[in-house]
């Protein structure tokens, strides 16, 4: 499904119609220039019979697949290239209207269907050109041929111009909603994994002492001889302390932070830890140089989601392009936090080290680019800045600078 509604279809159409009958009336009884209106009236009770289909499709699902859009908008292109036959052909001043479907289809429909609207306009264009019924404007209306080629020419130019103006800015447009949908589904879930997370860690520790009370009591009834001289009942005791022991072992893998971060439910972090912690999930074997400056006194950051997964996204790309070491280094300043993320693979390839951070665009031309797009989004929105280039021996650096108060330090 694309993300044409046929409701505006409908509209867009029901406004047509009304415009084609006021012009085709106003011209027959105002201007008083003959035309043939039964026939024009005709292909127009045609449209507005496709409209009232329209409506009742539109009932049952309010958006429609692309071919079915397609066919909506090569409909009215044909109507119009007949009515443009019975009312002078291309000299007709609404022959600009032609255009109307070949945006619409260059800026929501596939590459393939564009073109073949695209191409049946023209035909139609050249058509009209040469196979039309004349309007009786009077004797002093003369229309030069040269005129007559250019106002073809440019009408040709237009479409193929429009066509791919619109949907080129249309199909960029369309990357970057996709992309930034897909980093908004990501960073949700990786909020619902730190949410669960921090929900098992509180849950284990609440129910922490209400365990510990069983055990007492359970460590009191086996030091009882009465209770313990009954077979039946001792096996009950030892039965329920093993299950009860089993309870322990399972909410202590639950207390065991995913993150591995038990500063009060991942209230408070050092970057470097959220490095490191990145950098073990991905790690393949291969080796991590962390320097901090100053080394002696990192601050801690608030925790935040956004910053997790960007690094994350960060330094698992490092990590896959590198041979065998990834660094990183942190510099605190007084006003700004600068984190410098490089390897020691082949750097950025220089056709497309401008365009990298834009969606569907990797490293190397692997991937689909969308980590680095999601990172960078991630990091502009919470006010920091991000930079992709290459070092004096041409290895892969990103450059990313916050400014402190963004973290609350």
């Amino acid at each position: 499904m694309n993300t044409i509604l046929l409701g505006n279809l409908i509209k867009i159409r029901w406004i047509a119609i009304f415009g084609q009958v006021f012009a085709i009336f106003f011209v027959s009884f105002v201007l008083k220039i003959q035309i043939p209106l039964l026939e024009t009236l005709s292909i127009i009770l045609l449209s507005v019979l496709i409209n009232f289909y329209s409506y009742f499709e539109e009932r049952k699902n309010k958006s429609i697949s692309n071919l079915k859009a397609f066919s909506y908008l090569l409909f009215d292109t044909l109507q119009l290239g007949f009515l443009l036959f019975l009312t002078g052909g291309i000299i007709n001043p609404f022959s600009i209207l032609i255009l109307a479907p070949v945006i619409t289809s260059a800026s929501y429909l596939p590459a393939l269907m564009t073109v073949i609207l695209s191409t049946i306009s023209i035909l139609i264009i050249i058509l009209l050109n040469f196979y039309f019924i004349p309007l009786d404007l009077g004797a002093k209306f003369f229309l030069p041929e040269i005129y007559s080629f250019g106002l073809i020419s440019a009408l040709i130019i237009t479409v193929i111009f429009i066509a791919i103006y619109a949907y080129l800015f249309a199909s960029s447009s369309r990357q970057i909603s996709n992309a930034l949908s897909i980093s908004k589904l990501q960073i949700l879930n990786q909020k619902k994994m730190t949410e669960v997370g921090s929900l098992s860690a509180a849950a284990a520790h609440e129910l922490g002492t209400p365990l510990n009370t069983i055990f007492l009591i359970l460590n009191d009834l086996l030091k009882e001889k009465k209770l313990i001289e009954d077979i039946n009942i001792a096996k009950d005791i030892f039965l329920l302390k093993s299950q009860a022991e089993r309870c322990k072992e399972i909410l202590q893998r639950f207390s065991k932070n995913p993150l591995k971060l038990k500063d009060k439910f991942l209230e408070k972090v050092k970057i470097s830890d959220l490095i490191k912690i990145n950098f073990d999930k991905f790690n393949k074997n291969k080796r991590l140089i962390l320097k901090i400056n100053p080394s002696e006194s990192e601050p801690e950051i608030i925790y935040k989601d956004e910053i997790m997964y960007a690094l994350g996204n960060i330094v698992q790309n490092a990590i896959t392009y590198s041979i065998s070491t990834t660094k990183v280094e942190l510099n605190y300043e007084k006003s700004i936090i600068n984190i410098m993320i490089s390897d020691d693979g082949s750097g950025f390839s220089k056709d497309i080290i401008d365009k990298i951070g834009e969606p569907y665009v990797s490293k190397n031309n692997h991937g689909m680019g969308l980590g680095i797009f999601i990172a960078k989004n991630l990091i502009e929105n919470m006010g920091g800045n991000i930079k992709f280039y290459n070092s004096k021996d041409d290895k892969a650096v990103v450059e990313i600078i916050f400014d402190n108060s963004i973290f609350n330090i």
